[in-house]
């Protein structure tokens, strides 16, 4: 059994933790720069300053973050790297009860959380996290930590750029291009493409900063 350690201790790490525990993962326990406790059962190790020693003390220990995305900076993705500069290694994460079909790319550090649907041709970038319930159609293509919320559907072929957040419920038609640092509110309908980093609301979805 592999051993993983999870970098954050907050609600998202927990639903990682449950979905690493699903998995046949040995989770070592979590980091955080707050004692939140036992988590399901998995204990707080202390601040990330540890992480040396524990990667030293844990042969081939992998990492995962489990800090939660809810803008479009790209703190996720630089505390990824921070961490691989120490030797450990992000594993694709994902859960005995989502469908990944054939000719899927999942990057490091990517995380596919329960009942997640992924389908054939689809390419998915480092640190993303992909949420409770989405769908992915064919021939995706989601950039660098890119958080895509519960409940969300791309229709095929949508592009997604890098550091963009699609909120809860949202809808993506066929052949959209979205472009780095969007964030895409909770119930919107993307129907064309966007090209100006920025906030969209509404169905159609608008900018409105």
């Amino acid at each position: 059994m592999d051993s993983i350690v999870v970098i954050g201790g907050g609600g998202h790490a927990k639903v990682l933790i449950s979905v690493l525990r699903k998995s046949a993962w040995h989770v070592v326990g979590y980091t955080d720069t707050t004692d939140r406790g036992t988590i399901l059962g998995i204990p707080y190790l202390g601040c990330d300053d540890i992480l040396p020693e524990i990667f030293g003390s844990h042969a081939g220990c992998r990492a995962i973050i489990g800090i939660g995305k809810i803008d479009v900076s790209d703190n996720r993705l630089k505390l990824q790297k921070k961490v691989e500069k120490l030797g450990f290694r992000f594993p694709e994460i994902v859960s005995p009860q989502a469908i990944v079909n054939e000719d899927i790319s999942l990057g490091a550090g990517a995380a596919v959380f329960d009942g997640v649907i992924i389908n054939s041709g689809t390419k998915v970038g480092r640190a993303c996290i992909l949420n409770t319930n989405c769908t992915v159609e064919h021939d995706c293509v989601i950039g660098d930590n890119v958080h895509i919320a519960p409940g969300v559907t791309l229709s095929g072929g949508v592009t997604i750029g890098n550091n963009s957040l699609i909120g809860t419920g949202a809808t993506i038609i066929q052949s959209v291009t979205i472009c780095e640092r969007c964030l895409v509110g909770a119930g919107s309908t993307v129907v064309k493409n966007i090209t100006v980093p920025g906030t969209y609301v509404g169905s159609p979805a608008q900018r409105i900063k």
